[in-house]
């Protein structure tokens, strides 16, 4: 299954998204039924809640009164600590509940208004925002909801900015238009790429990107960042470090919109158990590419191809080429793709000449991304030595 993350702020027009998915199949877990389901009369939630706050949070009939736990339990932050503890495991563990049952073909589509403020973004094989702008939001809510304007202004502010949401979003569907201009993005959406997703996920099957050089693109940086922090929550303790790498990694490079990221590990041991876990959230590996071009040791000319080894996976997403590198700690491999990012970063006139490099590799490869990559290496064999040659200048400074 894929685990899709769905979120917007209050009044941007989720719930036609949730719907449109829900229609096409989608296995829907709602955060906030889940938060009302937790403490129903009866339920050990509203239990704990009485204990804590008094049964005069209790409405007549004996369900919550939601207005007067608010007023105990938003004085202090001593006190939302308190609320939080009670239901979040609760809400938790309903999740995880209803996450088992799900199919194992899924598309989960989980609904979650605070899901940028939990910053749980991470956790999800793609996230999905709902945007529109304040004021249209204002006008949704005091006409279709008949909120007071002052009041659909504050409750929109205290919620994450669009900024916050932009910097996790995989897909940003906009909501300016109609309720049906939305439908018809968010079908589409399902069936371009959800679909084809999680078809990849279930059958360990990749999507390279394309074959061609793309102008530095702002986007590359924040798409390495939500890469390398979703590529923490699925590997966790087991890497000792995740780095945006490569020409995307590069800022005004020109570059294959791929995103490349190193993952490190103890060992290679550790890479292969790693395997099916990276598969399963969203990187199958490449089979067939174990290693790097081994390069001689600049101070002895001597090589150890040994070293040289690698793990490599790439994106199950249709919408997301991503390359994914695991090497081991300390290994030549790994060492020459931060020092080579930074070489780059920090040197113009290297930076230009390997954007020469690339498009002659490119013009000669006819399409064939193993002759691009071959026609490269001779130029990496000597950038190795440079590379090198200004690590010692950079760390005598």
């Amino acid at each position: 299954m894929i685990r899709l993350g769905l979120s917007g702020g209050i009044g941007a027009g989720k719930s036609t998204v949730a719907e449109t998915f829900i229609a096409r199949g989608g296995y829907h877990i709602d955060a906030d039924k889940i938060a009302r389901e937790v403490v129903e009369p009866g339920s050990e939630g509203l239990t704990k809640l009485v204990e804590a706050f008094g049964d005069d949070i209790l409405a007549a009939d004996g369900s919550l009164d939601r207005p007067a736990l608010a007023a105990k339990a938003f004085v202090d932050e001593e006190q939302r600590q308190k609320l939080n503890g009670i239901t979040h495991p609760l809400v938790g563990a309903r999740t995880q509940q209803m996450l088992s049952e799900a199919p194992s073909d899924a598309i989960v589509v989980q609904d979650i208004p605070l899901l940028v403020e939990g910053n749980m973004a991470p956790f999800f094989h793609i996230v999905v925002i709902v945007g529109a702008d304040e004021d249209l939001r204002v006008e949704r809510l005091t006409t279709l909801r008949g909120m007071p304007e002052d009041d659909a202004r504050a409750r929109i502010r205290a919620q994450a900015t669009d900024e916050q949401r932009r910097a996790v979003a995989d897909v940003w569907l906009d909501n300016s238009g109609t309720p049906a201009d939305l439908a018809t993005a968010a079908a589409a959406l399902w069936d371009e790429r959800l679909v084809p997703f999680e078809r990849n996920v279930r059958s360990r099957t990749v999507v390279r990107g394309p074959l061609t050089l793309a102008d530095p693109d702002p986007e590359w940086a924040a798409l390495g960042a939500r890469t390398v922090n979703r590529l923490w929550a699925v590997v966790g303790d087991k890497a000792s470090a995740v780095d945006h790498i490569g020409s995307t990694a590069v800022p005004g490079l020109a570059a294959k919109p791929t995103i490349d990221v190193q993952v490190t590990v103890a060992d290679l041991d550790v890479a292969d158990a790693l395997a099916d876990t990276l598969a399963d959230g969203g990187f199958p590996r490449v089979a067939g590419i174990d290693g790097d071009r081994p390069k001689p040791d600049p101070a002895t000319g001597s090589v150890d191809e040994g070293r040289w080894g690698k793990r490599f996976h790439a994106s199950a997403d249709p919408g997301r080429p991503i390359n994914v590198h695991v090497r081991a700690a300390g290994s030549p491999g790994g060492e020459f793709a931060i020092d080579f990012r930074d070489w780059l970063r920090d040197d113009a006139a290297a930076r230009a000449e390997y954007a020469d490099v690339k498009r002659a590799a490119l013009a000669g490869a006819d399409g064939d991304l193993e002759r691009y990559v071959e026609a490269k290496e001779p130029w990496f064999d000597d950038a190795y030595r440079r590379i090198a040659q200004w690590k010692r200048r950079e760390s005598g400074r």
